[in-house]
């Protein structure tokens, strides 16, 4: 099955499946904890960086956590396929440029939380769901799902799905598809930078 299609079909997980606990050797949970650690740091330092210190920190360490041309692909599906390498590769700009805003904006402080792997499984066709928790002291917390694959030797994660619910490029599909119908990915790119701007000016 292409990836592109199997990783259509890990978008479609709603439901958490029986798991293992993580192994400490696990490539898969190294990335992802290894990530959430760049994280946890950030939020550390939320008030001091503000939003745009926050983004610049996270932006690289989006991009090397995550595989955000293939991701990019997901979300726009035919108009990727369509497109020219030049506009392919200002779409993953963007889309790391708004998701990184969303993150800086979304993790604007700390209170004691921390993030714990809790255990992985095996999806179709190598791809790997690191399970973790982001936990509060006063008990509260998310659990929060990270699709991984192995390109090469280096591991990557290609979505993520929060309490059990609907994947974050399911959801960017979705909110995608107009702007895609009526402008195609130029207009996308523009609408994402505008965003991301806007989420980076508060």
């Amino acid at each position: 099955m292409p990836l592109f299609r199997t990783l259509v079909l890990v978008l479609g997980l709603a439901a958490p499946l029986a798991s293992s606990p993580a192994s400490a050797e696990s490539p898969a949970s190294a990335r992802v904890s290894a990530f959430q650690e760049t994280l946890l740091s950030v939020m550390r330092q939320a008030a001091m960086l503000g939003v745009r210190g926050r983004h610049e920190i996270l932006t690289p360490a989006l991009k090397e956590a995550f595989h955000i041309p293939l991701m990019a692909e997901v979300a726009t599906g035919d108009h990727w396929a369509q497109a020219s390498p030049e506009t392919r590769e200002e779409m993953a700009k963007a889309f790391l440029r708004m998701n990184a805003a969303t993150v800086a904006t979304l993790f604007d402080g700390y209170s004691d939380e921390s993030f714990r792997v809790t255990g992985e499984h095996e999806g179709p066709n190598g791809i790997v769901l690191v399970e973790t928790r982001l936990e509060s002291p006063d008990g509260g917390g998310h659990e929060i799902t990270y699709a991984a694959k192995a390109f090469g030797e280096s591991w990557r994660l290609v979505d993520v799905i929060v309490d059990g619910g609907i994947s974050e490029l399911s959801v960017r599909r979705s909110e995608y598809h107009q702007t895609l119908k009526t402008g195609g990915l130029d207009a996308l790119i523009i609408l994402l930078n505008d965003k991301a701007a806007d989420l980076l000016d508060r």
